[in-house]
């Protein structure tokens, strides 16, 4: 009787174990990688009442970004099979906390985006819904150069994120 060498034995488990667990991602994606192919992102405008010039043009490219690092889809300027649109509706910045002196301790900059997502492969998975997060900082700091930079930073990493989540992840 011949002994079967455990080379063969694992690969052959590795193979059937393998073939069960079906698709896979790392990133959480739900996608269907045979049928969609490519993605858009139509520019968000800035329709907040106050406007902060940068805003929807690097939330916009925030958005490709993260998506063409956590998916394999390719983007396109039209006809996407998943198509991302919307505008920015909230830019505002409020006062968290007091001194004693009735001046702001910390302030929080808010920033909230409608979102409309597409499937033209799945149109049951369309959605319209706001997503908002903020930003602390110190109430004696003024919110431009490198602080405005980290504030958008910090809003946009957890915005597209939940946009990610919300359209590909089916959180």
């Amino acid at each position: 009787m011949k002994r079967i060498p455990i080379k063969i034995l694992f690969t052959l488990w590795a193979a059937i174990l393998l073939q069960g667990c079906g698709i896979y991602s790392f990133t959480g994606a739900d996608i269907d990688y045979s049928s969609t192919k490519t993605f858009q992102v139509n520019n968000f405008v800035n329709n907040a009442p106050i406007v902060e010039p940068k805003v929807a043009r690097n939330f916009t490219l925030e958005l490709q970004d993260l998506l063409l690092n956590q998916t394999s889809l390719d983007l396109v300027n039209a006809n996407g099979d998943l198509v991302y649109e919307g505008e920015i509706v909230q830019y505002y910045v409020a006062p968290i906390t007091a001194t004693s002196q009735s001046t702001a301790a910390q302030n929080r900059l808010t920033i909230a985006v409608n979102v409309r997502f597409f499937n033209t492969k799945d149109p049951t998975k369309d959605f319209e819904q706001r997503f908002s997060f903020y930003y602390d900082y110190e109430g004696n700091a003024q919110l431009v150069g490198s602080q405005l930079d980290t504030a958008l930073e910090v809003i946009f990493e957890r915005l597209t994120q939940d946009i990610f989540n919300k359209s590909l992840a089916n959180w």
